[in-house]
């Protein structure tokens, strides 16, 4: 099924193959590549394979997954914020990511707080766990102002980095 959650400036909908070129952007903007990492997505075709395989593979298996986040007014992709289902956790994650020029005007809090509340009400998924790099400070304050809290550090299955691993549990 597909979702589409509408906020005060916001339209949060289910990534589709057609959105390759916004996901090639928002793949190898400054932020994703500093804070989440590097995909290997510079071409719409890897970009449709990326899309095939994460997000529209987990609208099929779990319910939810990343959407993309656009403005009303224009209808202007700026970034994508949704859940994401880790085999090696036991419940879903939220995942953000804007393009530098819409960060830090308040749609990353409007998007995660729409999802969060479609994830508790809708899914009835909760709690919700988050990751962050240590450095990461923007997300570390927008995790905290939507409730999350500090869990543990985390270095997932496989991978060297420590992450900051956040809860909403309440």
């Amino acid at each position: 099924m597909d979702y589409y959650i509408e906020t005060e400036r916001l339209i949060l909908r289910h990534l589709k193959v057609s959105d390759a070129a916004f996901i090639v952007e928002l793949l190898n903007s400054k932020g994703w590549l500093e804070y989440i990492g590097d995909r290997n997505v510079r071409t719409i075709e890897q970009a449709e394979t990326y899309l095939l395989n994460g997000p529209i593979k987990s609208y099929a298996e779990n319910g939810y997954g990343l959407s993309l986040v656009s403005l009303k007014e224009g209808n202007i992709p700026i970034g994508a914020c949704g859940l994401l289902k880790r085999d090696y956790l036991d419940t879903a994650d939220l995942g953000f990511a804007f393009l530098p020029e819409y960060i830090g005007k308040g749609y990353g809090y409007e998007s995660a707080s729409a999802v969060l509340s479609f994830a508790k009400h809708e899914l009835n998924i909760s709690p919700v766990l988050a990751f962050t790099v240590p450095n990461n400070v923007a997300s570390i304050g927008l995790l905290e102002k939507l409730g999350f809290r500090f869990e543990k550090v985390f270095t997932m299955p496989g991978e060297e980095e420590e992450l900051l691993l956040f809860s909403n549990s309440e």
